[in-house]
């Protein structure tokens, strides 16, 4: 069983404290912030060392039925947890909105899992490089059943004599997977996996060794437009900030259970704990966007950067990493 001490150092890592940083600074009212070019350049480096390294793993590791079995239910989570969120946020508002909420929350934060991966690194626990795939593979159906409901239940929302305006599923699908962040991912996954072991040895220290302080950089950012979020909660009723914070925490039990069930390791099971519990708040948006232009972005916007975000990062990640280890040893 994992000693709660470690749970409390790992709230005080170096990236977490950034984070933390970040998000004090603006509640100060500091006009301190980074480069919109400079963010962009330390998100793109991230991505690409978590691919290599993911990809790295599986040369090393191979296709095993270990990782068939996470690959499988990641694909059952992003297909599941959409349709349960928009099951329940359907009560409370739009189609639209319902439709963008539920391809937030059946999507995954890049930055949360990459932060997991740190602090799994930190706490010494093993997992396999096919979870980066894994989490590449949950980016896009979310937001393609986000979509398929928004398509099927908007009928009653037209108004008389107004169309309503279809988007191919197939192309939701096409942009979600050569969105930026996630070709990059695969495609660094994919030179990982095909690289020679000596090739792999002379790139590794570059993207390892400058890994830790990239990434508390990136907190610190995103610290700084977490704080910026939140200050909208105003506009938003109490049942939206307890479903950002409760839902994750459903959807973290039913990942640890189909893990234990399926007899998944304890990292990996911690990795897609956090993926379960994650939120998007840049491929969805971005996609939703185009494809469900009625949905209030500040609503699904802010509710996924500005506390889903902020609740993992400092909060749930040590959390999930308890309640796996009570579960599986």
């Amino acid at each position: 069983m994992m000693d709660i001490q470690l749970i409390a150092e790992n709230l005080l890592a170096g990236p977490i404290l950034f984070f933390i940083f970040g998000f004090v600074a603006v509640t100060l009212r500091s006009d301190v912030e980074l480069p919109q070019a400079l963010s962009k350049q330390l998100s793109l480096f991230l991505v690409i060392a978590i691919g290599l390294k993911g990809g790295m793993e599986l040369n090393h590791g191979g296709l095993t039925w270990d990782s068939v079995k996470s690959l499988g239910l990641a694909m059952a989570l992003a297909s599941l947890i959409p349709l349960l969120s928009f099951a329940i946020v359907r009560t409370r508002t739009s189609v639209s909105n319902a439709a963008a909420i539920s391809a937030t929350y059946g999507s995954v934060s890049a930055v949360t899992f990459i932060t997991a991966i740190s602090a799994l690194d930190s706490m010494h626990i093993p997992f396999h490089g096919h979870m980066v795939a894994a989490m590449a593979l949950m980016e896009a159906p979310a937001i393609v059943i986000g979509v398929v409901l928004m398509q099927m239940f908007s009928q009653g929302e037209t108004k008389p004599g107004e169309k309503q305006p279809r988007m191919s599923v197939k192309k939701v699908f096409h942009d979600a997977v050569l969105h930026g962040p996630i070709l990059l991912l695969l495609g660094s996954l994919v030179i990982g996996r095909l690289m020679s072991h000596g090739s792999a040895d002379k790139v590794r220290p570059f993207f390892e060794g400058l890994f830790p302080g990239i990434l508390c950089l990136y907190l610190f950012d995103m610290g700084l437009s977490a704080s910026r979020r939140l200050m909208a909660l105003n506009l938003f009723d109490r049942f939206f900030v307890t479903f950002a914070i409760a839902f994750p925490l459903v959807n973290a039990l039913i990942a640890i259970s189909c893990c234990y069930s399926l007899g998944i390791s304890q990292g990996d099971t911690i990795l897609l704990t956090v993926l379960a519990a994650s939120g998007s708040y840049v491929a969805v948006p971005a996609a939703m966007q185009l494809a469900v232009p009625k949905a209030d972005a500040s609503l699904y916007l802010t509710m996924s950067l500005g506390i889903t975000f902020p609740f993992n990062v400092a909060i749930g990640i040590p959390l999930y990493v308890f309640m796996t280890q009570q579960v599986i040893a």
